[in-house]
């Protein structure tokens, strides 16, 4: 049995179902509100949901059973005086220490919590960084959206902002460097790409066996580095768009990365679904599309909408769209399946 938690624009969907087979609602909560993204702790079984009340403003709240009652944490918030205001929680993360998390959100913030996502605390060295007012809004906001951890060291982090690109601390986050060298933003004059600190990443991710390596869906491009984020190649020659949003890699294998390409003028795919598979590090990729929708279908599939569980041939894979369907693999992405459909618009899928 596999649960899914699902954040869509009206409420969170857990849904529980045999891979292969249609899933079915187990659970609905904050119905009507956006629930822009939810997780469980593997550490702790504590669920999270980032929810945008229209009233209230973006929470993190958290319980300790789905069908219990949910506390809303304390400490997301920016500090009192100050011109921002704090508009979303993208993402939430647990870290390498006991009880420790992180959340990015909007404006290009990062919250860390000491005490299993009871109380949190401002990074203030990013949200300090000298070079704030160089950072851009991209469509979707400023917004801290992609944490990866290091496997077992708690002090070395890499985040990915739009529009600011990729930033490394080995210190805790105590200070942070940035890692966009070898990035090519084509959407910027050629003249202002050298020293641009403005780009537009989609997604980040890192290989657990290999931390040194990452994976990164940009505006314009897939790129792996092999330098722990300082540096990176694109890998992105063999896929038929270089444009999308999610990026998924199989805890097993430092050489794979999935990702969904869209085209780049009105961000959908290109009338077929195909999630696009590498296992040699991007220097070739496989179309993954057998029993995906190969005829009219005009999808979008938002940056934290793909996911996955497990690892190597028992790689389990979910991916949800905004038109509310959702599409599962339990063969690492050589058959596809039917999870549901006919919800909210998807904003985040996750095994739980």
């Amino acid at each position: 049995m596999t649960e899914l938690l699902v954040g869509t624009r009206k409420g969170l969907f857990v849904l529980d179902g045999e891979p292969g087979s249609r899933f079915e609602i187990s659970l609905r909560a904050f119905v009507g509100d956006p629930v822009d993204y939810a997780m469980r702790d593997p550490r702790s079984g504590r669920v999270f949901a980032a929810v945008t009340s229209p009233f209230w403003g973006p929470r993190i709240w958290f319980t300790d059973e789905l069908r219990g009652d949910w506390q809303p944490a304390r400490g997301v918030a920016l500090p009192k005086g100050g011109s921002e205001a704090l508009k979303r929680i993208w993402v939430i993360v647990a870290g390498e220490d006991e009880g420790r998390l992180y959340a990015g959100g909007d404006p290009g913030v990062l919250f860390e919590s000491r005490d299993d996502g009871e109380t949190w605390a401002l990074n203030r060295a990013l949200w300090e960084h000298p070079t704030r007012p160089r950072w851009r809004r991209d469509s979707g906001g400023l917004s801290v959206h992609s944490i990866a951890p290091w496997p077992g060291d708690p002090q070395r982090l890499a985040l990915a902002i739009s529009a600011a690109g990729v930033w490394l601390t080995d210190d805790g986050g105590e200070t942070w460097s940035h890692g966009n060298e070898g990035i090519v933003a084509d959407y910027l004059p050629e003249e202002a790409r050298a020293t641009a600190i403005d780009l537009c990443v989609h997604h980040l991710e890192r290989a657990p066996r290999r931390p040194e390596r990452l994976f990164l869906q940009f505006h314009g491009g897939v790129y792996r580095s092999d330098d722990a984020g300082r540096s990176w190649s694109d890998i992105g020659a063999g896929l038929p768009h270089d444009f999308g949003f999610p990026l998924v890699v199989d805890p097993a294998d430092p050489d794979s990365a999935y990702v969904v390409p869209v085209t780049t003028a009105d961000r959908v795919t290109d009338g077929r679904v195909v999630v696009w598979e590498t296992r040699d590090a991007g220097a070739t990729w496989i179309a993954r599309n057998r029993g995906l929708p190969q005829d009219d279908a005009y999808l979008s599939v938002l940056r934290q909408a793909f996911a996955a569980s497990g690892e190597g041939t028992s790689l389990e894979l979910y991916f949800g769209a905004t038109s509310g369907e959702i599409f599962g693999s339990a063969d690492a992405a050589d058959s596809w399946f039917g999870v549901a459909q006919r919800l909210p618009a998807i904003a985040s899928v996750r095994p739980a």
